[in-house]
């Protein structure tokens, strides 16, 4: 599962996902300084691993992680192939959720348009992958209508999906403004439709603004909230000092600015969430872990992120709550209050859950 980091050039997109993945020195300031799309895996802090951490004694902690897309910066017309038009669509369909930087700062760096408007940025965009999976979607549509007019069912089907979605893009709204039911959203993912994947907004504001956000990120809150986005406020610069730091200093300069957490963990969290994923444990000796899987998924599943095998010997899994370990201190206490449980291959992994597997293959 990827996120994608878009927005158009100058608004900080490169400074954020090199701070992120402490990539290096930032891109040069200018128009599409980042070509290929650039890859990071960027850790998920969560807290609950050094509470773990601190009742199970290991030698290693090892945290979720997020992968993170940095794509090249898109201008109006890209739908057309101005700029990398084509190359940024094709990069940005193959993600699973964006991230999208908008420029809420003044200052030295020209804004790709001569002035910084926030709401016109999001609009730039938004109109750009509109055009784009109207164009895709009017292709697609042509060939599954001669089918369903011929008796194809499932062309019928798709046809039945697809028509309100281009209705929608038409009317120059995302498809994810629709309605649709699970089959429906899996109909719209297999025709690979930019404007279906969630966003959630990144406000790059300047350092004064920080801690508090600007009237520029208030305006981008309040389309966020409009459109039930998510949002995060952040400066980019800062972010970029504070990757530089180790962790104590990192922790008494966010003091010092009055944040009590960065504003990349904040993001890197957030992302995670809205690429709908949750967390399970496994703790030990040789390593405390976090693993990722989907919200909804079942104990094989959950097993099988950490070997193949486990998912097809599947047998059982052994779960407990962090509460449980906090209120009794250790895994044979728990076990001799009745606090670790067995649990089948129905059962739906919850976030936080600690588990071991049991499986034979």
């Amino acid at each position: 599962m990827k996120a994608g980091i878009v927005g158009l050039p100058n608004v900080g997109k490169s400074t954020i996902f090199n701070a992120l993945t402490a990539a290096g020195a930032e891109s040069a300031n200018y128009p599409f300084c980042t070509i290929e799309p650039n890859v990071g895996i960027v850790p998920v802090p969560d807290e609950r691993l050094e509470i773990i951490h601190g009742l199970i004694k290991t030698q290693k902690v090892i945290p979720a992680v997020v992968e993170i897309v940095d794509i090249a910066g898109l201008v109006r017309g890209a739908s057309k192939g101005e700029g990398l038009g084509n190359q940024f669509l094709a990069h940005i369909r193959n993600v699973d959720a964006v991230l999208h930087v908008v420029r809420c700062f003044e200052g030295e760096v020209t804004h790709v348009d001569g002035s910084v408007d926030p709401i016109r940025d999001i609009e730039t965009i938004d109109t750009e992958l509109v055009l784009s999976d109207m164009e895709s979607l009017e292709k697609q549509l042509d060939k599954l209508q001669k089918k369903a007019r011929g008796g194809d069912k499932e062309s019928k089907e798709k046809v039945a999906v697809l028509e309100p979605a281009l209705k929608l893009l038409e009317e120059g709204k995302p498809v994810r403004a629709g309605e649709w039911t699970p089959e429906e959203q899996r109909v719209l993912r297999m025709a690979g439709l930019i404007t279906q994947k969630p966003v959630l907004y990144v406000c790059n504001v300047d350092e004064d603004s920080a801690a508090t956000g600007n009237a520029l990120s208030a305006k981008v809150e309040a389309h966020a909230e409009a459109e039930g986005a998510g949002h995060v406020v952040l400066c980019g610069q800062i972010e970029a000092e504070i990757s530089e730091l180790d962790a104590e200093e990192r922790e008494g300069f966010l003091a010092d600015l009055g944040l009590d957490a960065s504003g990349l963990d904040k993001l890197a969290r957030a992302a995670y969430d809205l690429l709908g994923l949750q967390t399970y444990f496994t703790a030990g000796e040789k390593e405390i872990r976090a693993w990722t899987i989907p919200v909804g998924a079942k104990a094989p599943q959950a097993a099988g992120v950490i070997h193949t095998d486990f998912e097809r010997g599947f047998i059982r899994a052994q779960v407990y709550a962090l509460a449980d370990l906090q209120q009794h201190g250790s895994e044979a206490a728990l076990k001799a209050a009745g606090r670790m449980r067995a649990e089948g291959k129905e059962y739906v992994v919850q976030d936080g859950d600690i588990m071991h597997f049991l499986f034979n293959v």
